[in-house]
């Protein structure tokens, strides 16, 4: 396992999903198919720079911009102009950049990481929170999947990505592993969010968007990291919150992410909803 293939299937809307820090496109393999399935959604889920399977980078510095710029470079290439664009935690944020220079539909910020300005305690909280992994990290790089049969290496994989171990399938974990350790942006994106403030501009939003906050993230726990973006955006379309998940929720409850995303997207694109299911 190693050198994640983007998701790319279906037809119809485009719809653009974006991984969590440290993660690939693999956290979508459940989702990306619920959609196309459909027969009204042209779906891709890349793994961004310095990610598994992402463009590599030859900075030490590397920041949301830098992966903004190779995401738009793939939406060049499909050619979509625009996208429905789902994010989670740290592609939650890119999502918000990429809405920033015109490139999204609609908005589905799930767990969004970035809720903080450049000196907010919660912002070295989160990063305290990656450095503490760290030992989790070495161990990986050093055992591959020899750390899965580790005693207690579930619960400690299962943090940042669900609300218990068992929200992560022996499988995700054998995966998760392998993402850890082809990762090469853990560095850069720490110095980056040591360095730079966060999302200052979400005042300014006008696509349709609907913020989801994942009601046992260990993360991003709420309220203390969604207030950042109900402060700053105050028409902001739609909050909603999933019960019994944490940080990357479409481990636990795929079909559930799926279906709010074809929600949202109906609510704005209703000829959609005339198109009947392939198959």
């Amino acid at each position: 396992m190693s050198d994640r293939a983007p998701i790319h299937l279906g037809s119809g809307e485009p719809v653009l999903l974006l991984h969590p820090f440290m993660m690939s496109s693999y956290v979508w393999h459940d989702v990306a198919p619920a959609l196309a399935r459909t027969g009204r959604f042209e779906v891709f889920a890349p793994s961004m720079a310095g990610h598994n399977g992402g463009p590599t980078t030859r900075s030490w510095f590397l920041d949301t911009n830098t992966l903004a710029d190779h995401v738009e470079d793939q939406l060049d290439d499909l050619g979509w102009g625009t996208a429905h664009i789902v994010g989670n935690s740290l592609g939650g944020w890119v999502a918000f950049e990429l809405e920033r220079r015109g490139r999204a539909r609609t908005l589905t910020a799930i767990a969004p990481a970035g809720g903080w300005h450049r000196w907010s305690p919660v912002k070295y909280e989160i990063v305290a929170k990656f450095v503490a992994g760290l030992p989790v990290w070495l161990t990986a790089l050093l055992l591959g999947q020899r750390a899965a049969r580790l005693p207690g290496a579930k619960a400690a994989a299962s943090v940042p990505c669900s609300a218990t171990p068992a929200g992560l399938s022996d499988a995700d974990l054998r995966e998760v592993i392998d993402d850890v350790t082809h990762c090469r942006a853990y560095y850069q994106l720490l110095v980056k969010a040591l360095l730079l403030p966060g999302l200052m501009e979400l005042a300014n939003i006008d696509t349709p968007t609907n913020l989801v906050i994942c009601e046992k993230d260990r993360v991003l726990p709420h309220p203390r990291y969604t207030k950042h973006f109900l402060q700053h955006i105050p028409d902001i379309d739609r909050v909603t919150t999933l019960e019994s998940v944490g940080h990357i929720p479409m481990f636990e409850a795929p079909q559930l992410i799926a279906d709010l995303i074809i929600a949202w997207v109906d609510e704005h694109e209703p000829r959609l909803r005339e198109v009947p299911p392939a198959g």
